[in-house]
């Protein structure tokens, strides 16, 4: 899903062979028609042994190009004015986000059962079609990447940054998430504007049959798309999640950064739309929060829960969610 507010998200989720639903978005991606796609197991015991194909070139260090050094100022601006209007907050919610079990329910229902964009059709908004239940029912193995352009010194931070978010995120849902030096399934790309032209061959590199439509976006990303993810469905037309890919701006200042890998990374965990009513939330275009919020994790939690599974409508998952909302806010409100 994309964010739009002073500064978009785009999270570009998709669904396995159907379309595409961008940045905070919640579909998973398309896959070349003319391509059968690879095979993978669909239980969630032991797997194989897989391999990820190599990475990305080792880094060559240079100076950043103009187009990259304007894109560091611009995003700069845009943290400035956030923080300066009392946004980006860090504080998961408190006496003034008040929160019911209804609020949680009808949040959960715009969030994680609506899509934010026409399947298949790149960018273009939703009217906020229904959607179902997306997640993973595989382990979740992850690994970050750094385009050969990415300032040294922003690395080690990156990478702790990923790791904590990964355990909290695991902590939270209750579903195995861990890091991983090979045979990734989640991949977290942190690419600078003079790394553009690695992205999408990287992408095919790591999901040979994805669908064309799905790379055009990556050829010229505007500004205004801070960041994304796309998701792939682990079956033909299925909505459990197979492979994730998250690219980030290098270029973003620290909490820019990190906003992106919690949205991103949680969007790529199945919570793929945005909501203008969800507070406190990082899935609201009104970038009032930076970061997981508390009721964010009750989101996970719920989505996580294994009574709900993927593929199940908003009919079929409601009593659940009811029933969990319920429980975690004190009852009918």
């Amino acid at each position: 899903m994309a964010k739009r507010g002073l500064w978009t998200a785009a999270t570009a989720a998709l669904v396995g062979l159907v379309g595409l639903a961008a940045c905070d978005s919640n579909a998973l991606a398309p896959r070349a028609s003319a391509v059968k796609p690879a095979a993978r197991p669909d239980s969630v015991g032991p797997k194989p042994e897989t391999v990820t194909p190599a990475a990305m070139p080792a880094p060559t260090p240079s100076a950043p190009s103009e187009n990259s050094l304007a894109l560091q100022r611009y995003y700069g601006k845009v943290q400035r004015d956030l923080l300066a209007r009392g946004l980006l907050r860090t504080d998961g919610g408190g006496e003034d986000t008040p929160l019911t079990d209804t609020m949680l329910v009808r949040n959960f229902v715009k969030i994680a059962l609506e899509e934010e964009y026409v399947r298949g059709e790149g960018l273009r908004p939703s009217a906020g079609g229904a959607s179902a239940i997306k997640k993973w029912t595989q382990p979740v193995r992850m690994a970050v990447e750094f385009g050969p352009n990415v300032p040294r010194d922003q690395i080690d931070w990156d990478r702790a940054q990923v790791k904590s978010y990964a355990a909290r995120l695991a902590r939270v849902s209750g579903h195995p998430i861990q890091m991983v030096d090979s045979g990734a399934n989640f991949h977290v790309l942190f690419m600078s504007e003079d790394d553009t032209d690695l992205i999408a061959p990287r992408i095919r590199q790591l999901v040979p049959d994805v669908n064309p439509s799905s790379l055009r976006l990556f050829n010229s990303l505007p500004r205004s798309i801070h960041c994304l993810v796309v998701a792939f469905s682990d079956t033909p037309g299925g909505y459990n999640y197979g492979t994730a890919i998250a690219v980030i701006r290098s270029e973003h200042p620290d909490l820019l950064r990190q906003s992106c890998i919690h949205e991103e990374v949680a969007q790529g965990m199945g919570l793929g739309n945005d909501d203008p009513r969800a507070r406190p939330s990082i899935f609201n275009d009104d970038d009032e929060f930076a970061l997981l919020t508390r009721q964010d994790e009750m989101l996970l939690k719920i989505l996580y829960d294994p009574a709900l599974t993927p593929g199940m409508t908003a009919r079929e998952a409601l009593p659940v969610v009811q029933k969990r909302a319920g429980e975690m806010l004190g009852g009918p409100s």
